[in-house]
């Protein structure tokens, strides 16, 4: 009874279909990430620190592609939907659908995030929703620069930041080179948000992705921190939108022009490895041996 009713709630729109993947695998992502933050920042470090929350971003992101990846190819941040039209890889009508989307399921998880946290946060900020200071909580669902960090700088660091996500996602995806394994390539993935978390998050908190961004700005700003959270960083808003995108369609084109355009159009030739070479010599060296021994025969019957 319960399969016939599944079946009955089958959508017959694949782009529904792709979209609604997108949105939840966003919202995962999300839920996960901005509640690792969350966690640390309302237990005041002692609940974690900022490794917890690259676990939480990298993790969330591996789960929410697997989550989505059977039905829309898990791209989870705009930034690479739109790579990927520039690639020639995704049709550019469905781009805005799926922006939506992955919006979308960023600013539900935000609002999931505050839901459960709320007390926390409640007894954290006294009542007080601030972006700044000593008990800001804005940070919890978006992005903020550093207070040395200068909007020049905040550009560099994403373009980086984000060039870096694409430079490493083609190449996991490239089956020319040395792809994932199938199965594995969320991991992967993960690994690459970690280690981006890792080495380039402090400036800006490693947004990487306008949607994971924007989404919960979106929600911070109608839930009670106001239009601070569009002000705050000499207004910083604009740049994990928009310049996330530069940085994505860059990486990308330095992919292809340094490796993609380089392989062959055959299929991939495997590395051999040094367990065949090593065959190979001692093959070659029987060979050796044995053309040796009929040339001292040879030279032994004619001496005779």
């Amino acid at each position: 009874m319960m399969d016939r009713l599944l079946k009955r709630c089958r959508i017959k729109s694949r782009l529904l279909r792709e979209c609604l993947a997108e949105f939840f695998g966003v919202y995962i992502v999300i839920l996960f990430g901005c509640g690792s933050v969350a966690q640390v920042t309302t237990s005041q470090n002692t609940k974690g620190e900022y490794l917890s929350i690259n676990l939480g971003f990298a993790l969330g992101t591996t789960f929410g592609i697997y989550v989505a990846k059977g039905v829309s190819g898990a791209h989870l941040n705009p930034a690479v939907s739109l790579t990927l039209c520039v690639l020639g890889r995704f049709s550019w009508t469905r781009l805005p659908f799926y922006v939506c989307s992955q919006v979308f399921g960023a600013f539900l998880a935000a609002a999931t995030v505050a839901l459960q946290y709320y007390d926390a946060i409640m007894d954290f900020t006294g009542g007080h929703l601030t972006v700044s200071g000593a008990t800001a909580t804005a940070g919890i669902f978006t992005t903020y620069p550093a207070d040395y960090l200068s909007l020049w700088g905040g550009v560099v660091d994403q373009i980086i930041g984000t060039a870096a996500l694409l430079v490493c996602v083609l190449a996991l995806g490239d089956p020319h080179n040395t792809p994932a394994p199938p199965g594995l390539e969320p991991v992967l993935v993960g690994a690459v948000v970690l280690v981006i978390g890792i080495s380039m998050g402090s400036n800006s908190g490693y947004a990487i992705n306008p949607a994971r961004d924007f989404g919960p700005r979106l929600f911070t700003y109608i839930s009670g921190w106001g239009d601070e959270v569009f002000r705050a960083g000499h207004g910083w808003w604009w740049i994990p939108v928009i310049v996330t995108c530069v940085g994505a369609v860059l990486g990308s084109v330095l992919y292809e022009l340094l490796i993609g355009v380089h392989h062959s159009d055959s299929e991939p030739e495997e590395a051999e490895s040094p367990t065949a070479v090593l065959q190979q010599t001692l093959e070659f060296d029987t060979i050796k041996e044995n053309s040796m021994d009929k040339i001292f025969s040879i030279t032994a019957a004619d001496i005779s």
